[in-house]
């Protein structure tokens, strides 16, 4: 794991968190079925951990160059606010999303895994990346998850960011106390 000296203090500004998703949110492989049909895996604690951030306030959104049925689906369900798929060149789309959220850059985190994300990856204000990115990635990451891409990784950032918000404690309290947490439910 890495942290940088000033990753804590980025982390309270972030309103919008930004994931790829081969590689990040999956564990970078395609599954290939008898017809042909592309299947990705999720991480159910990933998952839990989009709609906690959610929950807390922040904004979600997906950007990733490949399109794909699944990551539609899998967004829908997690209820992520804004879908970028098919854009190998990221740049205009994360241009969209700043002007569609009206943030700044030290505003969004975004969570990587390889070369594809570095040119929206060095521009927003907190770099998270996966245990197995790419060394030029976790080079510029302001934080370096301990599980890989589609194993947790990405649930690591969102507790990073939700404690550095002064968030998480308060979670785990609905989890802990008798009285809320039978009324507490999220999908994941």
């Amino acid at each position: 794991m890495k942290i940088t000296e000033d990753a804590f203090e980025r982390a309270k500004k972030i309103k919008l968190i930004i994931f790829d998703v081969d590689g990040t949110l999956t564990d970078s492989k395609i599954y290939v079925g008898a017809n042909g049909e592309f299947f990705k895996v999720f991480h159910c604690q990933d998952g839990l951990g989009i709609k906690l951030a959610q929950n807390c306030g922040l904004q979600t959104a997906i950007l990733t160059g490949r399109e794909s049925v699944y990551t539609s689906n899998r967004a829908k369900e997690l209820g992520i606010n804004a879908v970028k798929q098919g854009h190998m060149d990221k740049r205009n789309a994360y241009k969209d999303l700043k002007a569609e959220f009206n943030l700044r850059d030290e505003e969004i985190a975004y969570v990587a895994d390889d070369l594809i994300d570095l040119p929206v990856f060095v521009q927003v204000g907190f770099r998270a990346a996966v245990a197995n990115a790419n060394i030029e990635v976790k080079e510029r990451a302001h934080f370096v998850a301990e599980n890989d891409g589609g194993n947790g990784a990405v649930r690591e950032v969102i507790e990073f960011i939700l404690k550095a918000q002064g968030k998480w404690a308060e979670i785990v309290k609905q989890y802990t106390t008798v009285e809320t947490a039978k009324n507490f439910s999220v999908n994941q």
